[in-house]
């Protein structure tokens, strides 16, 4: 492979127009994992990349795709689509969508996203004017399929994003029923933050001869985000909760719950305690959800709480914390919420609230980062308040091609505050950190979902 100097793009061929789009974009040094993957997928190998979120997946793969569009012109298929890019979330897929417009600026290619929760209308009139990139999440682009709206015989690239939480998401079986409507003779691309071992088995089944490339090892937290633990009594997470965002320093939190229900509940108690916070799952509608992040992202809201159908699915400058409200049943979930901050070379910080149910939990979580994740004991209110968190700045330089980021108020010589909550004054019911909630099941098309949930 050609060792190419991460000083500019113009190493790498791309056509004209999409350097001329890379400079509007900002975009001025490629980052490791597009370095990796940009000349293989331009020589037609199918590929797999291994990098955790917000190092540049979606430019990596969408560049040398759009290259290739761009040297081949032809007219786009009726009902269908050159370009199939496969995303676990809206959210997500909304995102990469945008990323293709943006990267494509001048090249006049048909490019539209397909996902639920939004009616069907606009996306059959789209499909049947054929496209030259589709982003859908499974389930919609099935239903589109079993209505005869969606062929997708004449799909030249098949992209695979977040294919580890596909998985988790019990996606497989519509996966292996969209890959059976393709052609044999095209080109596979899996990125994933994680490559477990059933990943690997679905890569050997999809994908021929493929390269594959790594910019950090699987499992492994940003290196960015300081982390740490606060054990707590499930009835006080709330005010303790509530104590966190006393301290200035959170600017722009991600709190993350494990149902929809709880995260509900946890927006209107940061609400009533005077943080402007809303709340984004698989039960709002994706009108609500796009208001709430672009509330969030314009700096109307404070506080996002979140279910882990978003941990992947949110990308947006800036996100000064992320908050474990409730530790996650699936601990390679961790790696995936504390990556929504320390993003494209900025640091962050995860504090996480583990009460003595979520114990195997943390356990689990260490086991699979390989590390003692340092924490305050805040269980009962008698006794003196343990030493806070001493955290350390993150003084790494910004990760190469990485965009600006919204910051929030400059932190002193310490990288911030120390986390020191201050003793509660009150004892209010807890919610949402109680009792377990039940396991996942086997849902429709093999979706993995609780009974009486909607997924996604």
């Amino acid at each position: 492979m050609k060792d190419f100097h991460l000083n500019d793009f113009h190493g790498f061929g791309l056509a004209a127009p999409l350097n001329r789009a890379l400079a509007k974009l900002g975009y001025a040094r490629p980052t490791p994992i597009q370095v990796q993957a940009i000349p293989p997928l331009m020589r037609g190998r199918d590929l797999i990349g291994i990098a955790q979120t917000g190092t540049g997946k979606t430019a990596a793969f969408a560049l040398p795709i759009l290259h290739r569009l761009a040297a081949d012109r032809r007219p786009t298929p009726r009902n269908g689509a050159r370009v199939l890019v496969l995303s676990p979330t809206r959210e997500l897929a909304s995102q990469i969508a945008q990323s293709f417009r943006d990267l494509s600026d001048g090249l006049g290619l048909k490019i539209a996203v397909v996902f639920g929760g939004v009616p069907h209308g606009a996306q059959v009139r789209a499909l049947e004017a054929g496209l030259d990139v589709l982003v859908a999440t499974p389930g919609r682009l099935l239903d589109h399929l079993d209505a005869g709206v969606a062929r997708l015989g004449a799909v030249e690239f098949l992209v695979l994003d977040e294919v580890d939480q596909m998985l988790d998401l019990g996606f497989v079986k519509p996966i292996r029923r969209i890959v059976r409507e393709l052609p044999k003779r095209r080109q596979n691309l899996f990125f994933s933050a994680t490559m477990p071992s059933d990943i690997r088995a679905l890569a050997g089944e999809l994908l021929h001869d493929p390269v594959e490339v790594s910019v950090t090892p699987a499992a492994k937290t940003a290196d960015r985000v300081e982390q740490s633990v606060v054990l707590i009594e499930a009835a006080r997470k709330r005010d303790l909760l509530v104590e966190l965002f006393n301290d200035s320093d959170l600017t722009r939190v991600i709190v993350f719950t494990r149902t929809k229900r709880g995260a509900d509940r946890v927006a209107r108690a940061l609400d009533e305690a005077g943080v402007d916070a809303s709340a984004i799952h698989g039960n709002k509608s994706q009108g609500q959800r796009e208001r709430a992040l672009a509330a969030f992202r314009g700096g109307e809201t404070r506080a996002l709480v979140a279910t882990d159908i978003a941990a992947r699915g949110i990308d947006i400058d800036g996100v000064s914390h992320v908050v474990n409200f409730e530790l996650p049943e699936v601990a390679e979930a961790y790696v995936h919420r504390i990556g929504r901050t320390a993003r494209a070379g900025n640091g962050g910080q995860a504090i996480s609230l583990c009460d003595s149910e979520e114990r195997d939990l943390l356990r689990a979580i260490e086991r699979l980062t390989r590390l003692s994740l340092p924490k305050t004991d805040r269980r009962g209110s008698a006794g003196p308040r343990p030493a806070p968190i001493v955290r350390k700045a993150a003084t790494s330089p910004a990760a190469p091609g990485a965009k600006s980021q919204h910051h929030g108020p400059r932190r002193d010589a310490r990288g911030g505050r120390p986390f020191a909550a201050k003793p509660s004054s009150g004892h209010h019911q807890g919610f949402g950190g109680g009792a377990r909630p039940k396991r996942k099941v086997a849902g429709p098309r093999g979706l993995q979902r609780r009974p009486g949930q909607r997924q996604g």
